[in-house]
């Protein structure tokens, strides 16, 4: 500092402590808002520009009012002002800067009327001090955003935009990279930039590519600032929630841009944030391709979803079901499309996902099969989990017909069920009788198959050993069951005869066999004998019909 400042800065302190010891009466108030300023003239025109432009000239020594409106900071601001110009200490820290730089801005506090003004000291600060790290750079950007007209007017926001593209992008290339983002990671100053205004946010991530930032660098800030965003709608409300046009409007854009932002790599994000995106994009009804987009992220990574992660509500008035399975479709579609391996786990996915929405009272059989049949089904190495669905699917809709039924049971391969699967589906009542009986056939010619492997074999496995033991407990269980099966029907008979026991004649020759009235017996297939009726051999099935027509001739000629 010269003499000639130092001499004016003395003299400048002196007739402040003159002004104030002396009591001079102040002749000059300032109303900013709705609180007033009661100050001394010569102090404020010393150091403020804008003062000296409202004051005619001549007029320095009459009391004089001005009303400030529209000033940064408002009340507050100025108060920082009125003490700097009474050359009152103000202690500049982050939480204030912003403000004191623009309201010195505004007031033309510049070393043009003194030197080592308000502007110049706030500068000083900002550069020397605040904008030296992140963490000033984000907490300054914060408190621009109450005033950020003035903020943009001394360019302060780009600054500080710009500050935290060069150290965020610095930290990244500094530390060790991240591969997949999930939840909860990311580096510190991620949350803190996702409460910025959305405006403010979408410049910093462009500050960020402009410096060359890497996908994974804007994955990281896009996640918590989404998650905050989507956390203001009722996404898995029952109810469409009824929102202003002009504000659903914005919400639709904004979501439009965030999704615009996402990074083209594979395994950027988990799948359920991607889900969490389209839930809201539904719910917002933004543009088809911004919903396709989101779509193809999720099929190219399915392998890593859970069911709740398809479960994406139907926010259509004209939606019969309660989840949207059209887009479900569409996501299993891409995902086959892909050249992918693993169909096994996507299989499983698709078997719990059907096994959840089997219970929607609105969900069709033609649906249900739909989505059965979207995966192959020489990808499921067994098939207890599409079991499981029809039997829920079975225990939701008990008006089904016998034909939707059986329809319905085409997508089980039932020689895929396990052997818990298979005890539970041969005591079932929801499934029809005709695949109970299949159940049984197929287990008996497995036995079968084993007996007959069982002899044929050097050194037969011994009933005592564990294998044999396992063999013999499985044979009981199955004679068990068939004879459940044999007594159910013989009730069915019986029940049928003793109703028409009026109208039956009896034949008692040697030579010839009873008639009797048709019942559940004779209405199921032949070469299902066997396994319903203990009294008749099993043989095979040519046999058996040519033994059915000479019982026809039999009866025919007894006519």
């Amino acid at each position: 500092m010269s003499t000639k400042e130092e001499l004016l800065s003395v003299s400048m302190e002196r007739t402040r402590e003159w002004i104030l010891s002396v009591e001079t009466p102040t002749d000059m108030t300032i109303h900013v808002g709705e609180t007033s300023f009661s100050l001394h003239k010569f102090l404020l025109l010393s150091k403020c520009g804008y003062m000296k432009k409202l004051v005619p000239e001549g007029d320095e020594a009459d009391p004089f009012t001005i009303e400030i409106s529209e000033l940064p900071g408002g009340a507050e601001g100025f108060e920082y002002a009125a003490k700097f110009c009474y050359g009152l200490d103000i202690e500049m820290k982050l939480g204030n800067i912003a403000i004191l730089r623009c309201v010195a801005e505004f007031l033309e506090m510049t070393d043009e009327y003194a030197v080592g003004n308000l502007v110049s000291r706030t500068e000083d600060y900002i550069t020397g001090e605040a904008l030296q790290s992140l963490s000033g750079a984000i907490h300054i950007l914060h408190s621009c955003q109450s005033i950020l007209l003035s903020a943009e007017k001394v360019k302060l926001e780009r600054r500080c935009i710009d500050a935290i593209a060069f150290f965020t992008c610095r930290d990244i290339i500094l530390t060790a990279p991240m591969k997949v983002i999930g939840d909860q990671e990311g580096y510190w100053w991620s949350e803190p930039l996702s409460i910025l205004r959305f405006d403010v946010f979408q410049r910093v991530l462009i500050a960020m590519i402009a410096r060359g930032s890497t996908q994974l660098a804007l994955g990281l800030i896009l996640v918590p600032f989404s998650r905050k965003f989507i956390g203001g709608l009722e996404i898995y409300a029952k109810v469409r929630k009824k929102m202003d046009p002009r504000e659903e409007q914005e919400k639709r854009i904004i979501l439009e841009t965030i999704v615009s932002f996402l990074p083209r790599e594979k395994n950027t994000f988990s799948v359920s944030f991607l889900s969490l995106l389209l839930k809201a994009a539904m719910y917002l009804e933004t543009t088809i391709s911004c919903r396709l987009c989101l779509e193809k992220k999720i099929a190219s990574q399915l392998e890593q979803a859970v069911p709740g992660d398809l479960m994406i509500p139907s926010y259509s008035s004209d939606a019969n079901t309660k989840f949207d399975i059209d887009t479900v479709k569409r996501i299993i579609t891409n995902f086959m499309e892909c050249e992918n391996e693993n169909y096994e786990r996507v299989t499983k996915l698709m078997e719990e996902y059907l096994s959840d929405i089997s219970s929607d009272p609105n969900l069709s059989v033609s649906e249900f099969i739909v989505l059965s049949e979207l995966i192959p089904r020489n990808s499921r190495s067994e098939d207890d989990g599409i079991y499981k669905a029809i039997d829920i699917y079975l225990e939701a809709h008990p008006a089904l017909s016998d034909m939707e039924r059986k329809k319905l049971c085409t997508v089980m391969d039932i020689q895929k069920l396990s052997f818990e699967a298979y005890s539970r589906a041969t005591i079932n009542k929801n499934l029809p009788l005709q695949i109970i009986v299949q159940l049984l056939n197929s287990d008996q010619q497995q036995l079968s198959d084993r007996c007959s492997d069982h002899h044929s074999e050097p050194a037969p496995v011994s009933p005592y050993t564990s294998d044999g033991g396992l063999y013999i407990q499985r044979e009981n269980e199955l004679k068990m069951e068939m004879m459940n099966i044999k007594t159910k029907v013989s009730d069915t008979d019986k029940k049928s005869v003793s109703s028409a026991s009026s109208s039956i004649t009896s034949v008692g020759t040697a030579g010839k066999a009873p008639i009797q009235k048709k019942g559940l017996i004779a209405a199921a297939p032949i070469k299902l004998f066997p396994l319903l009726r203990a009294d008749i051999a099993w043989k095979p099935p040519s046999k058996t019909k040519a033994k059915t027509t000479v019982i026809k001739s039999r009866r025919h000629s007894s006519s």
